[in-house]
């Protein structure tokens, strides 16, 4: 069975937040939910790489060990999804999170948190498939429809990559093996096609 997994590649990410976006519109996320953001490290200065992060549906996953009530789950194809209708709130899962996916809907007097939300890699939840209840907990299930994640099918410059871990790691391996490392990962020969001062 695959194994679902997402990779951002932070040499082709150039931070559009088109991932972002996509996944907004696709799941109607409401106000002050982000399940997916684009965070730059060393912004401003030179070398500074981007990348899309969000739930990474981990195979151990630190909110599942957590959660006193378990309404974390983990569906045949390894994507960790949650029960908002068993959700109390307590904010553990966003503390043990080291991505930070987890996110809160700021509700009412301050301290209330509401049900919890994350990304769902586009599987929907625990009701049925294409319902209404379905969508307006969890969002659209696109992979019910045979379809990847809203955010990788979006990212233009294909640096987020979403599908069975296998595959996706095999289609990262080979960019890194093209494009090489250090000063030549998007250098002179990526550009023009030849060493760095040679003659035409």
């Amino acid at each position: 069975m695959a194994r679902m997994k997402f990779i951002c590649d932070a040499e082709r990410c150039i931070e559009c937040n088109g991932c972002v976006t996509a996944c907004k519109n696709e799941h109607e996320v409401p106000w002050g939910v982000n399940r997916r953001r684009v965070v730059t490290l060393n912004d401003g200065v030179p070398g500074e790489k981007s990348i899309s992060v969000a739930c990474m549906h981990c195979s151990d996953a630190p909110c599942m060990a957590v959660c006193p009530v378990n309404c974390f789950y983990r569906t045949d194809e390894g994507v960790v999804l949650h029960d908002k209708d068993v959700c109390i709130g307590c904010g553990y899962c966003s503390y043990a999170c080291p991505f930070g996916a987890p996110q809160f809907p700021s509700q009412g007097t301050f301290g209330v948190r509401g049900k919890m939300d994350k990304c769902t890699f586009c599987a929907g939840g625990p009701e049925a498939h294409g319902s209404q209840d379905e969508f307006e907990k969890y969002g659209r299930n696109r992979l019910a429809e045979g379809k990847l994640p809203a955010c990788a099918e979006m990212c233009s410059t294909k640096a987020l990559l979403a599908g069975d871990g296998d595959t996706v790691a095999d289609i990262f391996r080979s960019r890194v093996l093209r494009r090489g490392k250090g000063a030549e990962v998007w250098g002179w020969g990526t550009a023009y096609g030849s060493a760095q001062g040679a003659k035409s």
